[in-house]
């Protein structure tokens, strides 16, 4: 599995203990130094079912610098995957990607179907 996170992020850290007390390992990837590209974004995004707006970060200052609640409606789906690939703090997390599915956010809910 790997684990495309942001170490600072609350969040993102209550995932990696979340996988660590599973027994559940991972490689770790931060998503600000090395951010998903645009072809990676495409096969996860189609792997996890979600909507491309939904792996948005909406509670992120560059969504709200770049006024994104207000332009993505109208923005080609090909532009939004290069505008997520452009940097890494647009990207909702965690991203977890398992061998057969792409988790967006941390919900222990859906991460338990990850248990044996």
């Amino acid at each position: 599995m790997l684990l495309i996170w942001y170490p600072k992020c609350s969040t993102c850290r209550k995932a990696k203990a979340w996988l660590d007390a599973h027994g559940l390992s991972c490689d770790l990837r931060d998503i600000k130094a090395q951010p998903p590209t645009a072809a990676e974004l495409t096969v996860w995004q189609k792997v996890s079912g979600l909507p491309l707006r939904r792996w948005f970060n909406t509670s992120g200052q560059v969504y709200r610098a770049l006024d994104l609640k207000n332009r993505l409606d109208g923005m080609e789906e090909e532009k939004q995957l290069e505008l997520l690939a452009s940097d890494g703090m647009l990207v909702k997390r965690p991203v977890l990607v398992a061998e057969d599915r792409v988790l967006v956010g941390f919900r222990e809910a859906d991460w338990s179907g990850l248990l044996p």
